[in-house]
């Protein structure tokens, strides 16, 4: 579970903290932008120009930005997922808000390495509150 949620901050997952700082600073910025469309994740390490390997070979790539993630995944038995086929960008949330993400993956990097939890405070706090509180025969959703 946590291999797969850090391997996510590469491309599509936000730690709680961080949404709820874009969303401040929404609330914050609405009277002088109005209305705006924003993805809210982790600051993505890659380039435009790495999706195509990214999507043949990931830990290739990965590893030209976030060199340290090989010592604290063998540390941790952790692997990253062979290929990452799509990539999630925040920079219209970090421009026009002013946004900065705390979290991305070479910090957890950092986390885990120091000994310290990946997750913030906030998220170790709320804890996992599971999707619903009925099991449904065919999976977390109803269907």
């Amino acid at each position: 579970d946590a291999n797969s949620k850090v391997n996510e901050f590469l491309n599509r997952r936000c730690e709680i903290e961080d949404i709820v700082s874009a969303h401040l600073l929404a609330i914050e910025k609405a009277p002088a932008i109005g209305f705006g469309c924003y993805i809210v994740s982790a600051t993505s390490p890659f380039e435009f120009g790495d999706l195509s390997e990214l999507h043949q070979d990931g830990p290739t790539v990965v590893k030209r930005y976030v060199p340290e993630y090989q010592n604290v995944y063998a540390a941790q038995g952790w692997v990253l997922f062979p290929k990452i086929d799509r990539v999630y960008v925040n920079k219209r949330a970090r421009i026009e808000l002013g946004w900065e993400p705390r979290y991305s993956f070479a910090k957890m990097m950092k986390l885990i390495d120091d000994g310290h939890d990946y997750r913030s405070p906030l998220s170790r706090t709320i804890g996992s509150k599971g999707y619903h509180d009925v099991i449904f025969r065919d999976g977390p959703y109803p269907v």
